[in-house]
């Protein structure tokens, strides 16, 4: 009984020292993929890196079948032991002058001197200095020997730990925010981890190993849990360090890699482990039940955590935002897409075909600000005829706004308005071949007209979807900058929340400020897409205002005319090839021509148009963020200069 006991507890010992190797690694590789621009974080994926050498030495050392490779892969182990101290100095140094207390001097040559000393005590490794020769009279816990330098490197490595711990209790004092102290008390409690699990403590007590072996085992395993525990704490803790997402992002985010990684990985490794050595005990020297088992627990794992996801998710991180959060989960889930709205358009139209028993169709979407969208089943020459666009309007204009069906050539029309609201606002129309009959059918017409409230609901969702996406494309850069003043007030709230904030206002894609640009110039002459432009923001505006008499609209219509102005070629004006960016822009957006009057005056067709009219705004906005930049160093400037003056 008891050798069943000692067994299992060897066992279970071994494995969790691999899934403590295996927790590190992992942790490691998600310090590296997110906040490793942060000094704590680097700080901490260092630790993570001798944490990693110290599990892997020790567990293939424990297992090895040569004393030979177990005598490698401990001095292995010991590589990590022997740079962990300056590593923790060095941690605790980022750590407090994350809070505000950067070192003057003493603390970074502290570090400098503790990972001299380290090297110089890995150098007399290879030589069984710092530790002697394999001892392997403890069953399956092999170890080095010590020496008289094991000792005096013991004393080393507590007084470097001692003064490390000192630093963080430093670090926790300095901490005033609830939320920060209770993390900043994680990390001092998982900090333990590292320091206290990674010493091979086999170097002291290897007599009591042998007398007492089930206490031995007992408590080798229950250190190893804490350390499994405390370690993903203290990773817990440092993930907040360097990034500016909400806390619940980086809750989320880090509990589905524990989930996907340590843990599956844990769980396969100890599930692979076990299978082999029962087959080995019963005869089976290989057991085809063990890749089995690996791809089958992989797998069973994957899924049962892609299903739990969104209750823990829920429950665990939303909190009292869960409202707000489930209302933007439900509209990225329902967002209809340009491709989902093409593809249910088409379902109509083939629909509409079906039921009229007429083999052409067509949906012409008008879209505020873009193109007009076009949509055809059966016969597309349509689209071809000239100035189609032009002519089923003016039709559609002359039916007005009472009749629910008109004829057009050999079309019927349906004009497209929205379920509810003024029927002023067209928002297209459809068009069924009427194939020869003059009257139609009063079933037909039924059908027509359900079909064609199908369509303008969608057309009218997406056009409410766009208003919504805009107004988050205003809110983005102020979200953006509460975010990472919130992330970086997070242990040092006084000099993050009052220092100097950068004058720039310019976003980092420049495609987004293209979008700004292309939105304005639509609504040159009035409307919301230019009252509410982000660009409304930028310090060029801004210092337009004195010269506009305080209106932000006719300053930035004087800021697009000076931009679209800066691209106008020398001498007089010509329809020829150099001119045809700025032609473009002036009779599309400020003589307020129709795309086919354009299109017709420049001798282009209107998708070569298009292409022409995107590479133009492209051009208006790279000159609006050469004007910025330079109001923006002048700003710069006089910042600097107030604070060298104050």
């Amino acid at each position: 009984m008891i050798k069943v006991l000692l067994s299992a507890l060897q066992t279970l010992n071994q494995l969790l020292t691999a899934g403590i190797a295996i927790s590190a690694f992992s942790l490691l590789l998600y310090a590296l993929s997110f906040n490793l621009r942060d000094r704590v974080a680097r700080s901490f994926a260092i630790i993570l890196v001798w944490v990693v050498i110290v599990f892997v030495g020790d567990a293939i050392g424990s297992v090895s079948s040569s004393p030979q490779s177990s005598t490698f892969w401990l001095k292995i182990e010991w590589i990590g032991i022997a740079f962990l101290p300056p590593t923790y100095l060095n941690f605790a140094d980022a750590l407090l002058a994350t809070t505000g207390r950067p070192s003057r001097g003493r603390r970074a040559l502290a570090v400098r001197i503790s990972y001299l000393i380290s090297g110089i005590f890995l150098l007399t490794l290879p030589f069984s200095l710092l530790v002697g020769p394999l001892v392997e009279n403890v069953a399956r816990a092999p170890h080095l020997e010590r020496t008289w330098l094991t000792l005096v490197f013991t004393l080393y490595y507590l007084i470097v730990m001692g003064l490390a711990g000192i630093i963080f209790l430093r670090a926790y004092r300095r901490t005033v925010a609830s939320v920060s102290r209770r993390r900043m008390g994680y990390l001092l409690v998982g900090a333990l981890a590292p320091a206290l699990g990674s010493y091979p403590y086999l170097l002291f007590s290897s007599d009591f190993a042998i007398d007492h072996p089930i206490f031995f085992w007992l408590a080798a395993v229950t250190s190893n849990i804490f350390v499994s525990i405390l370690l993903v704490i203290m990773a817990y803790a440092v993930a907040f360090f360097g990034v500016s997402w909400p806390d619940r992002v980086v809750k989320r985010r880090l509990f589905k890699w524990l989930m996907r990684g340590p843990v599956t990985a844990s769980f396969v490794l100890a599930i692979t482990t076990l299978v082999r050595r029962a087959g080995e005990k019963y005869g089976f020297s290989y057991s085809a039940a063990v890749p089995i088992l690996m791809v089958g627990s992989i797998l069973t794992l994957e899924h049962l955590i892609t299903l739990a996801a969104p209750f823990w998710e829920r429950w665990l991180f939303h909190g009292s935002d869960r409202k707000e959060i489930d209302l933007v989960q439900k509209l990225e889930e329902r967002l209809l897409t340009a491709g989902d709205l093409r593809q249910f358009l088409e379902a109509i139209l083939a629909a509409v075909c079906d039921r009229m028993q007429t083999p052409s169709a067509f949906i012409v979407g008008l879209q505020p600000g873009d193109p007009p969208l076009f949509m055809a089943v059966g016969d597309k020459s349509i689209f071809e005829r000239e100035d189609f666009s032009n002519q089923l309007l003016a039709k559609a204009n002359e039916n007005g706004t009472t009749k629910e069906l008109f004829t057009w050539g050999d079309y019927w029309l349906v004009p497209l308005y929205p379920q509810e609201g003024n029927r002023e606002n067209l928002l297209g129309l459809l068009g069924a071949y009427q194939e020869g009959r003059q009257e139609i059918d009063p079933d037909y017409k039924e059908a027509l007209i359900i079909l064609a409230k199908r369509a303008a609901l969608a057309l009218e969702d997406r056009m409410a979807q766009r208003q919504v996406f805009t107004s988050l494309e205003t809110l983005t850069p102020a979200v953006e900058l509460i975010q990472r003043l919130r992330a970086a007030s997070r242990f040092n709230s006084g000099a993050s929340l009052t220092q100097e904030l950068s004058p720039n206002t310019l976003p980092a894609d420049q495609s987004k400020l293209s979008k700004w640009v292309k939105d304005a110039l639509t609504h040159y002459w009035g409307g919301p897409k230019l009252t509410h432009n982000p660009l409304m923001r930028l310090h060029i505006v801004q210092q337009a205002l004195e010269e506009h008499d305080g209106n932000p609209t006719n300053a930035l219509r004087a800021i697009l005319r000076q931009a679209v102005e800066h691209i106008r070629p020398e001498g007089e004006r010509r329809f020829t090839g150099e001119w045809i960016l700025y032609n473009i822009l002036e009779l599309k957006f400020m003589e307020g021509k129709s795309v086919r009057e354009v299109a017709l005056r420049l001798a282009m067709s209107e998708a070569d148009l298009y292409r022409k009219q995107r590479v133009a705004i492209e051009a208006v906005a790279a000159t609006i963020i050469e004007m910025e930049k330079q109001v923006n160093e002048v700003l710069e400037d006089e910042i600097k200069v107030y604070l060298s003056n104050n």
